[in-house]
């Protein structure tokens, strides 16, 4: 039962991006894990960019290294 969780700031999506990132993430998921689509949940979640910082960066990806598939250049 796989489910992506994607943190973004700046971009605001409307409808038809969201769809397609959903849909490309879907086919991306289920490929992978060999799994019906219909298991695959994704949540796209906006934070602002005052609250990167404490809300992402340092709980999710400075002290959680090892569980980065991807870390970020910045």
């Amino acid at each position: 039962m796989p489910h992506v969780t994607i943190k973004h700031f700046p971009k605001h999506l409307d409808e038809p991006q969201r769809e397609r990132l959903v849909a490309r993430l879907t086919e991306a998921v289920q490929d992978a894990f060999d799994v019906d689509a219909a298991v695959i949940s994704i949540a796209l979640q906006e934070v602002a960019p005052e609250a990167w910082d404490s809300e992402v960066y340092q709980p999710e990806i400075a002290a959680r290294p090892d569980l980065l598939a991807k870390p970020p250049r910045y």
